[in-house]
């Protein structure tokens, strides 16, 4: 005989509507949900950056470099000086024996020091004084011709004005000297005679000749506090202007102070002068080799 009550519960589990397949038709529904988001989740479009990020860093990386090789660019062929003016041209002022003055006065700007590589703004340009380097080989610099790509600056041969040097400009804006100007130059250079007062021999501390382009002339024949701006090479005016205002201003003396009164010497370098002749005084202590204040 059959259990009623055991056929109900059979009956009750497996009917379309109770409670049991209630439950299981929901659960199902579930699971097929649960399928549905994971594959909604599995296939998520990615946005560009994920697409490409590998890319997006290489390029990056490019950028940045390209960033800090120009700044290094600029930084390297940026100049180190500034002029606040470029002295003008003025008319030969009369000198004390009534003939007129080669050159003319430039304010004084100092003599300090500064460190190398330190940038320095010049009141004036060419400046004939002013804040320069001390340290060898950098200021003051080695005497001699410098060509058009030799990159001197201000801050280096402001030293040699200082110890009483004479410095030669020439101006490449808008082209530079022809190669035969230039040879003219080197050769005055080299053959240049002795310092009007202390008989320096053409080396040890002048003269310096070399391109600066912040001026109104294409040459220029500077001594200390004094400046003989020209439109032409003249290697006899720069001369005399040396001779006549050489070795007098400067705040660094290389020899004795001639007695008042006492015109330039054009004695070679050998013979007997003024005490600091070549023979008888060592070289300048702010020579290119040693420098000293």
């Amino acid at each position: 005989m059959s259990d009623p009550t055991r056929r109900s519960t059979r009956a009750g589990a497996g009917s379309p509507g109770s409670p049991a397949a209630r439950a299981g038709s929901a659960g199902s529904s579930a699971s097929r949900a649960g399928r549905r988001e994971r594959t909604r989740t599995t296939y998520r479009k990615t946005s560009f950056v994920e697409r490409y990020q590998t890319q997006l860093i290489v390029a990056g990386a490019i950028l940045l470099g390209a960033i800090v090789l120009l700044f290094l660019f600029i930084g390297s062929t940026q100049k180190s000086y500034a002029c606040s003016s470029l002295l003008d041209p003025a008319s030969p002022s009369p000198g004390p024996s009534g003939s007129p003055r080669l050159g003319q006065q430039e304010r004084d700007m100092g003599n300090s020091h500064i460190p190398v590589g330190q940038s320095q703004r010049y009141t004036y340009c060419p400046p004939a004084s002013g804040s320069h380097y001390f340290a060898a080989n950098q200021g003051p610099i080695a005497a001699r011709y410098y060509g058009p790509d030799d990159g001197t600056v201000p801050q280096g041969w402001i030293h040699n004005l200082e110890h009483g040097a004479l410095v030669v400009l020439y101006n490449c804006a808008g082209g530079c000297p022809d190669d035969a100007t230039l040879q003219k130059l080197k050769s005055f250079a080299t053959s240049f005679p002795p310092s009007p007062i202390c008989h320096l021999r053409a080396g040890v501390i002048g003269p310096v000749i070399t391109r600066f382009d912040d001026m109104k002339t294409k040459y220029a024949a500077i001594v200390w506090d004094r400046v003989l701006l020209l439109d032409a090479p003249d290697t006899d005016q720069i001369l005399a202007f040396f001779q006549t205002e050489g070795e007098r201003a400067n705040p660094e003396k290389q020899c004795a102070a001639p007695s008042p009164g006492t015109e330039p010497s054009t004695a070679p370098s050998g013979s007997a002068g003024a005490s600091g002749s070549a023979g008888a005084s060592p070289a300048p202590s702010g020579s290119a080799a040693s420098p000293s204040s």
